[in-house]
This record gives structure tokens, C-alpha cells and sequence, in this order.
């Protein structure tokens, strides 16, 4: 594993100054975002807008600490910046009357406006030929256990009981190479499936992407949105799924169709022409079987997806991270609202992102493959860093 300092060390000084918050979002677009949404300070506060949405962020890259610590951490630079800041942070009320304030539509806007792949053409790791590989999947979330967040998202349920804590269900999609989580949607976990979800997000798929996911998701239906996209796809098939070899290629592969219905199959239309790869991994029983929209052998040979395919587990990794080390294990989403869970859940996808960032930031100027730096690492780097790079007034005309 790399040493996530080194390459922090070989970015210098003034690349980390430029890794504040606001160099992924910047202060001047998520003010205009506030506005947009109705969320704009529409007097002086001590706690403006703009102020509480960096707030927001930083307090999920500190959730051991109580709101009014990770206040004092984000302002603590700020004197240089302006002399009349408050050196003795509001009180925790005060905080969160400033959070409903704001709401959780600006930070809905900021996923969707900043959050995307990064990767460049010089990323390691993150291409396949000449296609962006990103992955498929989904997870929840606790979230703190209140009548009014039980009412809205819901338990797992099962013969053993309830879960402990209400949840929130989301899916994303994730860059494989810099392991971006982007197109995330979330919603209760009662009433709301997890590919209902996933149909959501692949809106987010584009034109030179290759999408990697498990057989969950392989239907008909999916796959059409999925392809409509004008992205790729690489998807494992189910073992019920009969996929009735039409032509065997060159590399072993064969050519098969997917049809919506058996009336459909019968008459042999309104079907989904795909190459299936088949094999066996060593050590293990099972059978693999592969469904991809690249007909020709010859741009991805099969012994090649075959290799790339087991990169779709990046997606797991990541969310492993976002759930675990950056949120930090055992540890439920805090707001005792709804509204506020939102909130919060969106900003923990933004502070993902922005670690994410820095981390493919330096890994491009050490010449590294993303994946070989140490996300907890980073996270203790960024979390010692951040109080000491305030990059924005607090004062709302400023």
C-alpha cells in the first residue's frame, strides 16, 4: 500500500492550500445554489448559509466530535480572514435551527452539479481500452432511531425481527479507477426496492462508459434503459436465465437474445442481441456466466472481461469506505429529522468525493494508481489539514 502522506508530500504545500472544500465546490456556485433553491441567508446571520453548508460537509469527516467542536474546527483559520469572526461557536441549538435553515435541496443540487467521474486519460486504472469502467450497486444506511425518521424510512424486517435502527436504501454507481461513488439515489427502505433505485441512477451512465454489475439487475427492462444510456455494459447472468447460444465466435463466446416476454421469444422479436462469456474460477464450484453489449470479439476479447469483471467488487470497497471509515463503524447518521438525514447523507457523499479527489489529485502527481493510497490515511491527513486551509468568508456579504 502507499504511503497516503508521500504522496500528499510530492503534490507541495500549495496544491493542499487548493484542497479545501471550496476547491470542489466552490463558494461563488454554491451560493448560487442556496439562491436557486430558496435557502440563501436573507439577512446577516452568525451562521450564514454558505457557512452551514461547509459545516454540514466537514461534520461528516468529524462525527466523533459534537457539533459545536466541528464548528470550531472549520472556523478556526478564519480570523485572517475576517476580524470580526466569533472565536466562541453558537450554541448546538442554534447550529441546528442554522442546518433546517438551509435544508437539504442545496446539497441534492450540489451531488448532482459536482459530482461526477474524474478520471483522466492518464489515470491509471480506470480504462479498459478505450472504455470508462464504473460499477453498479446498492446499500443502506442507519439512521438515528426517532419516531419521525421510523415513520419516513422504515426497518429491515425479517423472522428474527426488526432492525435496531430505521434505514435509508441507495445505489450508485462508482469510477473503478479513482473509486468516485456518483449518480447516487436513496430513498426509505420500506416501499422502495433496490431497482427501482438502480433504474434511477442509470441515467448517470454515458456514451464510452462500460458499466460493471452482479445478476441482480440483469432483465430485460434494465438492460434497454441501461443500453438507451449509450454506455456498455458487462453484467453476470443468472444461472435461471436461459441464454440460448445463437452463434459461437471466435474467442468462445457465443451471440444470444434476451427477449421481454415469452410471447416475444416465441415470435423471435423486440429482442436484445448480447455476447455471453462463460467460464471458471479456480478454487471455486460455480460456473461463471457473462452478458455484455460488445458484440465483436475482437474489440474485448472474452479472457480479458472476463479479468475485468472481478474489478466490479471496487464498488463494495467503496461503499465500504463511506460507511465505515469515513463515517466511522458503528456509528449512525445523527439528525433526528428526516429532512435532516437527507441532509446529512448527501453530505457524506460530498465529503466521499472530496477525499476521493484529493486522493486522485496526488495519486496523478505521484504516477500512482488511485487505488494503491490509503483512504483512512487520507481521511487522517484531511481531517488534521482542513481547520487550517479556511478558503471562504463566514460573514454573509462577504
Amino acid at each position: 500500500m502507499v504511503d497516503t502522506e508521500k504522496c500528499f508530500e510530492v503534490t507541495a504545500e500549495n496544491l493542499l492550500n487548493l484542497e479545501s472544500l471550496t476547491r470542489f465546490f466552490p463558494v461563488r456556485s454554491v451560493r448560487k445554489i442556496l439562491r436557486e433553491t430558496g435557502r440563501a441567508s436573507k439577512r446577516e446571520r452568525d451562521l450564514p448559509a454558505h457557512v452551514m453548508v461547509y459545516y454540514v460537509i466537514a461534520m461528516t469527516m468529524y462525527m466523533q466530535l459534537p457539533y459545536r467542536d466541528v464548528l470550531r474546527q472549520l472556523l478556526e483559520g478564519c480570523s485572517r480572514l475576517v476580524s470580526k469572526c466569533r472565536r466562541k461557536p453558537p450554541v448546538k441549538s442554534s447550529i441546528s435551527k442554522a442546518r433546517v435553515r438551509v435544508g437539504w435541496e442545496p446539497f441534492h443540487e450540489m451531488h448532482d452539479q459536482f459530482v461526477k467521474p474524474i478520471a483522466e486519460e492518464r489515470t491509471r486504472g480506470a480504462w479498459y481500452r478505450h472504455w470508462l469502467t464504473v460499477g453498479l450497486d446498492g446499500s443502506s444506511v442507519d439512521v438515528a432511531d426517532t419516531p419521525e425518521n421510523d415513520k419516513e424510512f422504515g426497518r429491515t424486517r425479517s423472522d428474527r425481527g426488526e432492525s435496531a435502527f430505521p434505514k435509508i436504501r441507495f445505489v450508485s454507481l462508482l469510477e473503478t479507477g479513482t473509486r468516485v461513488l456518483f449518480g447516487t439515489r436513496f430513498a426509505g427502505f420500506e416501499g422502495h426496492s433496490e431497482k427501482d433505485l438502480a433504474k434511477q441512477v442509470l441515467s448517470s451512465l454515458k456514451k464510452g462508459m462500460l458499466c460493471l454489475a452482479d445478476r441482480y439487475y440483469l432483465g430485460y427492462e434494465f438492460l434497454k434503459l441501461a443500453l438507451d444510456t449509450k454506455a456498455d455494459v458487462l453484467w453476470r447472468a443468472s444461472s435461471v436465465l436461459t441464454l440460448k447460444p445463437e452463434k459461437i465466435l471466435s474467442d468462445g463466446s457465443y451471440l444470444s437474445t434476451i427477449y421481454k416476454t415469452a410471447a416475444d421469444k416465441k415470435r423471435g422479436q423486440d429482442g436484445i442481441q448480447v455476447r455471453v462469456l462463460e467460464y471458471t474460477v479456480k478454487g471455486f464450484r460455480d460456473q461463471y456466466r457473462l452478458v455484455t453489449s460488445i458484440l465483436d470479439p475482437d474489440l474485448a476479447p472474452a479472457q480479458e472481461l472476463a479479468s475485468l469483471y472481478h474489478e466490479r467488487w471496487e464498488i463494495e470497497i467503496s461503499i465500504g469506505e463511506l460507511k465505515t471509515r469515513l463515517r466511522g463503524a458503528d456509528i449512525v447518521l445523527r439528525s433526528q429529522k428526516p429532512d435532516m438525514v437527507r441532509q446529512e447523507f448527501l453530505a457524506f457523499l460530498l465529503s466521499y468525493f472530496a477525499v476521493r479527489g484529493i486522493m486522485h489529485e496526488a495519486a496523478l502527481q505521484a504516477d500512482e494508481d488511485p487505488d494503491r493510497l490509503s483512504f483512512t490515511h487520507a481521511v487522517q491527513v484531511i481531517r488534521r489539514k482542513l481547520p487550517h486551509f479556511v478558503a471562504f468568508s463566514p460573514t454573509a456579504s462577504a
